[in-house]
């Protein structure tokens, strides 16, 4: 008996030291390449405290951004796997716009027969959004939806917002004659519009999330993307360390019973449409063009800076053609994502900007100004989108909120076929098929090299006369290349339009429940503060 247990603690001691040195041997890989890489540990690489939570994004990203500042590009361990990181704007460019054939793809979190494959049958919706998917299928999905987001089709869509937008400041104008202390958490509050917005522009409802806190479009919306959640953490962790399972479980990060609402919101209103010929400038109407084959690029529309800086640019890919049918799941899919961006990274986006306002009096006193120029200029006419392009201080404030404030913490991309990689200096080798790249935004943004004394709230950095100064490829706030974001000038339209409302009529100022400086969530995948951005709004007349 005795030498059965001895022999079965010998097996089991050998199979753990077995496992212990196959999963030992994972962090050997930058061993063999000429570039810096942080200590791991065991099992989690260099990315326990993100997987832990003991660590927000931000900090941890900057964190191995700042291991090794001389290095054009570095090493890390993203639990197991090796990936890289990349310093460099100019390495940056390369990846990103020169070189992208090459890394075209994001980081897949589905098998490829869920993103790829021409017949793919999945009704995920995220599987199937312009964000996860790959190869040809993402090009020609590209080149669909790109003619959508042009500054003529933003101008059509403008009325739209701006009705939420007023609809939002005459809320709290009613609020505030009541005597009542205007105390709002601004995620919440732009949460509510940004609700709005989606519901009126990409599924054609009429909602008012602050006159009815609990409508179900809003209330269903916030339950699906609840990033904090412990379900979809472990839902988002799972196909991020474990695609395999997550395949053979056939996880989706979007609830069932949640998608078949929204998807059916989406269906009943495009039947209504096709059968009484209603037309409406909004995404049913552009997705209902899309089916037709009827949505194409306006030749004569040149691609300009038009919403701002920040604005980024269609590439070629965006202005190609193709012949192929799209189901549709697959063009209710990109709504989905068009939700997602504004009940989150939007609303995300304005809830910083308000809190930087608020702490920066003379900002906002300089951008009251303007907003008042333009009022006068507009002679009792309303706003119209062209003439919110023009206010230069407005672009400068939402530019310089996205460099502190960024909608992604980082950009990723997959290498798809071997690249060498030579930076012309003696540093030269392999990037493997399959390895990932990131892209630390957040770190760029926040590096004093690029932006000095980065921590400041600072428009004058984005003035005409200070544009020049960036450097090409250390600003990113949608990204870089083909595979930025397609909706930037969408989600800037939004940005401005709620500031120039909610500015010309209150003055945003903290209070004794507004957090200096700022924490971020570590539950969060995106930015998130920790415990809400309170301001009060108080009215200017």
């Amino acid at each position: 008996m005795l030498q059965v247990d001895l022999f079965t603690a010998c097996a089991v001691g050998g199979i753990v030291l077995l496992v212990y040195h196959y999963l030992s041997k994972k962090f050997e890989y930058f061993l063999s390449k000429p570039i810096p890489c942080p200590k791991p540990t065991f099992l989690f690489g260099n990315t326990a405290s993100m997987i832990l939570r003991t660590q927000d994004a931000k900090e941890k990203i900057q964190e191995l951004y700042n291991s090794f500042p001389d290095a054009k590009i570095m090493g890390f361990y993203n639990l197991l796997k090796p990936a890289f990181i990349v310093r460099d704007p100019e390495v940056i460019k390369k990846i990103g716009v020169k070189d992208f054939d090459y890394f075209m793809e994001h980081t897949p979190i589905f098998s490829p027969s869920k993103t790829d494959a021409d017949d793919d049958n999945s009704q995920s919706l995220f599987g199937n959004s312009l964000f996860a998917l790959r190869g040809q299928k993402w090009r020609d999905m590209r080149a669909t939806l790109s003619p959508a987001f042009t500054g003529s089709k933003m101008r059509h869509m403008f009325d739209l917002v701006a009705e939420c937008g007023v609809s939002l400041k005459e809320f709290l104008l009613k609020e505030a004659k009541t005597g009542k202390r205007m105390e709002y958490e601004m995620k919440d509050t732009f949460s509510r519009f940004g609700t709005d917005v989606i519901a009126t522009v990409a599924f054609g409802l009429k909602v008012d999330s602050m006159r009815e806190q609990d409508n179900e479009f809003f209330t269903k919306g916030k339950k699906m993307l609840d990033v904090k959640s412990p379900k979809v953490l472990i839902k988002f962790l799972t196909v991020v360390a474990f695609p395999w399972l997550a395949r053979k479980l056939d996880i989706d990060l979007v609830d069932g019973k949640l998608a078949t609402y929204f998807r059916g919101v989406l269906t009943g209103h495009m039947k209504q449409r096709e059968a009484h010929g209603i037309v409406r400038n909004d995404m049913i109407n552009i997705l209902m063009e899309v089916q037709k084959g009827a949505l194409r690029h306006n030749a004569e529309e040149h691609e300009t800076k038009d919403a701002g800086f920040a604005t980024v640019e269609e590439s070629s890919v965006g202005k190609s053609t193709h012949s192929r049918v799209w189901t549709e799941s697959e063009l209710i899919a990109q709504c989905f994502l068009f939700f997602f961006a504004g009940f989150d990274t939007v609303s995300s986006g304005m809830s910083f900007l308000a809190y930087e306002l608020a702490l920066s009096p003379e900002v906002q006193d300089r951008l009251y100004q303007e907003i008042m120029e333009t009022d006068q200029f507009l002679a009792g006419k309303p706003l119209n989108y062209d003439t919110l392009q023009k206010m230069e201080y407005l672009d400068m404030v939402v530019s310089e909120a996205l460099r502190k404030w960024p909608p992604a913490v980082l950009s990723d991309r997959l290498c798809s076929k071997d690249y060498q990689y030579d930076d012309g200096q003696g540093t030269s080798f392999v990037i493997e098929k399959n390895r990932t790249i990131w892209i630390p935004t957040i770190a760029i943004h926040n590096d004093p090299k690029f932006y000095p004394n980065p921590d400041k709230f600072d428009p004058e950095r984005f003035s005409p006369e200070n544009r020049s100064k960036i450097v090409p490829g250390t600003y990113l706030p949608f990204g870089i290349g083909p595979r930025n974001c397609i909706g930037s000038r969408f989600a800037l339209m939004e940005l401005k339009s709620i500031m120039y409302y909610l500015v010309k009529e209150f003055s945003l100022e903290p209070t004794d429940r507004t957090e200096v400086p700022l924490k971020l969530s570590r539950m969060a995948i995106s930015l998130q503060s920790e415990k809400g951005i309170w301001l009060e709004l108080k009215p200017r007349k």
